[in-house]
């Protein structure tokens, strides 16, 4: 026999839960090659640098 709850959350209790569920913007920084935003820490989708370096073919 699985345990069940003995009452219904309340919908305050259920919402405060639920606060941080939201999406967050994802923050975007300049690519210094390209000026094209990006993701931290990632290759630039656009040019294909990361850390100065051509890590990936250019795709312009």
């Amino acid at each position: 026999m699985t345990p069940l709850p003995k009452r219904k959350h309340s919908h305050g209790r259920t919402h405060r839960r639920r606060s941080h569920d939201a999406l967050k913007a994802r923050r975007l920084i300049e690519c210094p090659t390209c000026h094209s935003p990006r993701l931290a820490h990632r290759v630039c989708p656009v040019c294909g640098h990361y850390r100065g370096q051509a890590v990936l073919p250019d795709t312009r």
